[in-house]
């Protein structure tokens, strides 16, 4: 018989004080156990590594790990061990010792390294990052840090309960150019009093051309033969097996991905939220939406978040735009088309239909900025403003690790990571309460001190998301 969602949540510590969720109050309990101690690598030495998720943007991260010189890649993990797309890394590390369930790897060869790379899909972030942070390891984790509300506040509360422990996330424009020059640009009150900010990523998607109509799921298929599915679906419900949930597929299924908004959110607006303080928003609305159902993302989404004020800064109003159709106002003297050269680049060739780089447009009371993705950092507009003030902005300090040396510095108490769970988390649950808003198409009104959605019980009790399967449970017990 299937667990129900009250009964999961009462077998369950929640990690959120005062959450109450789908009418079960709860508080949270700490940790029964102590936090574990957390390892540790030495000074100057090698951090010893086990990579989870080897192919595609795994293969990527775990090049980007081995240009730092700084690795001794002692594992390697992935469900589908005799595909393609996993034989390089494969053929890179011929003496790791080779996993396809993540359970298994801890159990066997856990005692063996320090730390975990995660790169899989987004729905399976929690339950990895989770055993690897009751297991002692450092944990570097793609984005979004986790798929539900409810998860990344756990996975917050588990790192807050090892602080010996090492948390990363892979938004890395958080340590590149913008990161710095936001940072000290609101430290010189150039950047002040912000009011609104756009976000865009106006790109195609790989939905797009999907049908909006369709009622069910795709039928199930053949399962190609080395493909361990039962453990690549872990805690979601289960669903046979259909090459469109498969390499990178999984993005466009709310039940497995969190659309263009968790994948470019973290690289456009993680800056802005983090040093203006954002936190959670009071309201969530969906303003626009093109091909709504009740599968996979919008063709085109526009969502409203609504923060309030903090300390002595004004309210902010953020506006997420995605979709071919769906492009922001902008500004006099934005600059224009993705070809003009002063609109600021990204670390990624712009698509070939898209008409506006992947960004955002920051207004201010008397300044407004405009900037691209990842590290690419902000401009003032229009140009004569920029001119006018050339020669009175300070100057930007440069980056003194990359955001994969800065994971294994800090893994080496050398230095401290800039986008741990604690930062990221919050971040990534503005995104969840985005998503709710675009699976809902609805406003949302939410409260921050308590953590609910209080005008929609269906979305409140959506916070948690439908309970793992069977024997996925224990994931949520180890705060």
């Amino acid at each position: 018989m299937a667990t129900t969602r009250r009964e999961f949540l009462k077998n369950v510590s929640l990690a959120s004080v005062g959450m109450a969720i789908g009418g079960v109050d709860m508080i949270a309990s700490a940790a029964d156990k102590p936090a574990a101690a957390g390892a540790s690598s030495p000074k100057g030495g090698k951090v010893k590594i086990a990579y989870i998720g080897i192919g595609n943007r795994g293969e990527q991260i775990i090049n980007d790990f081995a240009k730092t010189g700084m690795v001794d890649v002692v594992a390697l993990c992935d469900v589908d061990l005799g595909a393609k797309h996993t034989q390089k890394v494969l053929s890179m590390y011929p003496n790791a010792k080779r996993f396809k369930d993540f359970r298994k790897m801890f159990d066997e060869a856990g005692n063996t390294f320090d730390a975990v790379a995660i790169a899989t899909p987004d729905f399976s972030h929690f339950p990895i990052s989770m055993l690897a942070l009751s297991e002692g390891k450092h944990v570097y984790v793609e984005k979004p840090l986790a798929r539900t509300f409810y998860e990344a506040e756990l996975l917050m509360q588990a790192a807050k309960n090892r602080p010996g422990q090492v948390t990363q996330v892979g938004n890395q424009g958080h340590s590149e150019a913008n990161y710095f020059q936001f940072k000290t640009w609101l430290e010189a009150g150039i950047i002040k009093d912000v009011t609104a900010i756009t976000a865009h990523m106006n790109e195609p998607r790989r939905w797009h051309k999907w049908d909006s109509n369709m009622d069910r799921f795709p039928a199930g298929r053949q399962l190609p033969p080395d493909l361990d599915w039962d453990t690549w679906l872990g805690t979601a419900n289960h669903h046979d097996y259909h090459d469109d949930f498969h390499m990178g597929q999984w993005r466009c299924w709310y039940d497995f991905g969190m659309g263009a908004l968790g994948d470019w959110g973290a690289h456009i607006l993680d800056t802005a939220h983090e040093f203006l303080e954002l936190g959670l928003p009071y309201e969530i609305n969906m303003l626009y939406a093109n091909g709504h159902n009740d599968y996979f993302f919008p063709y085109s989404s526009t969502i409203l978040f609504r923060f309030p004020a903090r300390k002595s800064m004004p309210p902010v109003d953020v506006t997420w735009y995605d979709g071919l159709d769906n492009l922001p106002p902008l500004p006099a003297g934005y600059g224009g088309a993705v070809a003009a050269a002063d609109v600021p680049s990204t670390n990624f060739a712009d698509g070939a239909n898209a008409k506006l780089s992947p960004g955002k447009i920051i207004y201010s009371k008397d300044l407004i900025f405009k900037g691209g993705s990842h590290g690419s950092t902000l401009k003032i507009i229009p140009e004569d403003k920029a001119k006018e003030m050339a020669g009175s902005l300070p100057e930007i300090p440069k980056s003194p690790s990359n955001h994969f040396e800065n994971f294994l510095l800090a893994c080496q108490g050398i230095e401290k990571t800039r986008s741990p769970f604690e930062i990221n988390g919050v971040l990534s649950q503005v995104f969840c309460l985005g998503v709710l808003a675009q699976r809902l198409n609805t406003q949302l009104f939410f409260d921050p001190r308590t953590k609910q959605i209080t005008n929609n019980a269906f979305a409140n009790a959506m916070l948690t998301g439908v309970p793992p399967r069977k024997g996925w449970d224990q994931y949520y017990k180890m705060v």
